[in-house]
Parts: C-alpha cells; structure tokens; sequence
C-alpha cells in the first residue's frame, strides 16, 4: 500500500480498477487484525514497518535536503493552522 502514487504523478489512481482504494485496503487490514491474533499479525506489521524504515534511512539525503524538506513541512503545517484558525467550522 503505498502512498506516494498520485493521479498527478501515476496513471495507477485510486479510481484506477487495478489498484483499489486506500481505505478498502485499510478495511481488509482491519477485518484481518480482527479475527487473527496479534502474534499472528503483530510480526508481519513490523515487518512492513522496519521495511519502511529501512528504505527511508537508505536514502541518502543532505543535512540541506531535509532542512528544506523540513522547513517545507511547517510552511504546510503553518498554513493549515491558520485555515483552521480562520474557518472552525471546515
């Protein structure tokens, strides 16, 4: 389940017949930590997540890059504060 294909990015959107919906996934996910017991899933979740983990850290990256990304971050996060702020009820 990736998240990093968009429409704008990838042909394969989410309305795409080939890759269902996000949240039909999480659904499954769910049923499945639902009817089996954590030491049957727990491991395969840490699995997915130490993958995770170790791609992210393979990725060489500048101490620059991530200050950009970071400063990117809470230019967004800043920004959504403030719509917040202005618009309680959104």
């Amino acid at each position: 389940m990736t998240d990093s294909r968009t429409p704008e990015t990838n042909s394969n959107s989410d309305s795409d017949p080939e890759r269902p919906p996000r949240y039909e996934q999480v659904a499954r996910w769910a049923e499945y930590i639902k009817t089996h017991p954590p030491e049957v899933w727990g491991p395969q979740q840490n699995a997915v997540v130490n993958g995770q983990l170790k791609s992210a850290r393979a990725v060489d990256v500048s101490v620059e890059e991530k200050d950009r990304i970071r400063d990117f971050a809470d230019e967004v996060l800043r920004a959504e504060r403030e719509n917040d702020e202005a618009d309680p009820d959104a």
